[in-house]
């Protein structure tokens, strides 16, 4: 055998006694990769959870706070325009609507009128069912809207008044007040022309009609002048109600007058779901501070109400106790035709 063999076979038998064979991960490497893996993902995890937490009890909070406003803003129109005529007619109205004994819209003695959780409210019946009362105080108002319209001239031979101008609001059958310095009335109208710009006031005018055409206040007919005030009634009833198909559900609702086709009757409206409860205190003329419905002894005199909202959130998990968010809110307002 040549040298040179010999030298070659030593090499190849050096070269693979130096080379190292193939190595993978151990087992304890791969269980140590496995674990830091989790810890990452669960991280990534947790961030995500309270991310949507956030964003979950971000929106409730929203949410209740826009109920809350709504809520507060629509109420305060209403409480503003409580008894309000439009005119400084010294107390004198007449009114001559058919059941001013009877309902509780008819009566304009019932401008501003609260009943407790426990009292019972002729404007909303008490029960299970979808809109009725279910619980919390109720707060009754009733004024004139804001209509801007006025009268041209007042015939009592035709009991017509023409008006200044016409307005898409009017219907026959609307149950109005009209007003001067010197008197005021409440009646239902007879008629309304739009082409005309006339408004009647004979009797009987639909249901529940006028006892009698003569608008004024000591029984003998008054001759409303020029640039009266003419507007229609609106009596309104806040409570809180049963939603209609959440079972549990709890509502703001307000009752509203609606005319058909001249006869007058009460429709309650859903103005703010998730309205859990409202307690109502009034402020009357004389008094330090604000009292409960039960301590009020002269309604008439009552001049600011403050209202107090508890709202919960529609999503039951909005908490970070896994239960829905609640919130408390309360306003107060002034009655701004009773004040100086």
């Amino acid at each position: 055998m040549s040298k040179c063999c010999t030298t070659h076979r030593g090499l190849i038998r050096r070269e693979l006694r130096s080379a190292k064979p193939s190595v993978g991960f151990s087992l304890i490497e791969l269980m140590i990769a496995m674990l830091l893996g989790l810890i990452v993902i669960g991280g990534v995890v947790s961030v995500f959870l309270a991310n949507q937490q956030s964003y979950r009890t971000n929106q409730a909070l929203g949410e209740v706070q826009d109920g809350s406003r709504t809520a507060f803003e629509m109420m305060a129109q209403d409480i503003r325009n409580a008894g309000l005529i439009g005119c400084d007619s010294g107390g004198d109205i007449a009114n001559v609507l058919a059941n001013k004994g009877t309902a509780w819209w008819a009566n304009w003695n019932n401008a501003m009128k609260g009943y407790g959780s426990a009292q019972a409210d002729p404007a909303a019946p008490s029960g299970t069912g979808a809109g009725q009362r279910a619980t919390g105080d109720s707060l009754e108002l009733i004024g004139a809207t804001n209509s801007g319209l006025s009268v041209l001239s007042d015939n009592h031979t035709t009991t017509l008044f023409t008006l200044n101008e016409t307005s898409p609001d009017l219907l026959s059958g609307d149950v109005m007040i009209v007003c001067d310095p010197g008197n005021a009335a409440v009646f239902q109208s007879s008629s309304y022309s739009s082409t005309a710009k006339t408004v009647g006031y004979d009797a009987p005018a639909g249901t529940p009609g006028n006892s009698s055409k003569i608008l004024g206040a000591t029984g003998t007919p008054y001759t409303f002048g020029a640039n009266a005030l003419i507007a229609k009634l609106t009596a309104v009833d806040w409570y809180i109600g049963n939603t209609p198909g959440v079972a549990g559900g709890l509502s703001l609702y307000r009752v509203r007058l609606v005319n058909n086709a001249g006869s007058i009757a009460t429709t309650a409206d859903e103005m703010v779901r998730n309205v859990t409860d409202m307690s109502i205190k009034y402020l009357q003329s004389g008094n330090a501070s604000f009292g409960a419905a039960s301590t009020i002894t002269n309604w008439g005199a009552v001049t600011a109400v403050q209202v107090q909202l508890t709202l919960q959130s529609t999503n039951q998990n909005a908490g970070t106790d896994a239960k829905p968010i609640t919130r408390i809110f309360t306003a107060t307002t002034t009655a701004r035709n009773r004040v100086n």
